[in-house]
């Protein structure tokens, strides 16, 4: 397995922990076999993600839909993988620092 499967493997993982409620579908997704249904949901997904403003859809929407697409094509792998790392990060030292304000 090459270092950026095993990165988007991870971030699967990590999402799995955190949104319980996803966690079946998203192993589903991530069956071999299930690679006709997880092409057309990932470009829904990142189609969904650039059409954000409107109601129902989110920017949630897009980096879920790239993991979905990078499992498939190659080429996204790395550059997903790390963008969702680089990503989470960030977001976690945002959250930490608005908390580290609030409590001062």
């Amino acid at each position: 397995m090459s270092k950026s499967t095993g990165r988007i493997n991870r971030q699967f993982d990590r999402i799995q922990r955190k949104v319980p409620f996803s966690a079946r579908l998203l192993a589903w997704l991530r069956r071999p076999g299930a690679r006709l249904i997880r092409i057309p949901l990932g470009i829904f997904l990142v189609l969904g993600g650039i059409f954000s403003f409107l109601p129902i859809l989110g920017i949630w929407m897009l980096p879920l839909g790239l993991l979905l697409l990078a499992l498939d094509i190659a080429l996204l792998r790395e550059p997903v993988s790390a963008a969702i790392v680089r990503g989470s990060r960030k977001w976690t030292n945002w959250r930490r620092s608005k908390r580290d304000r609030q409590s001062q």
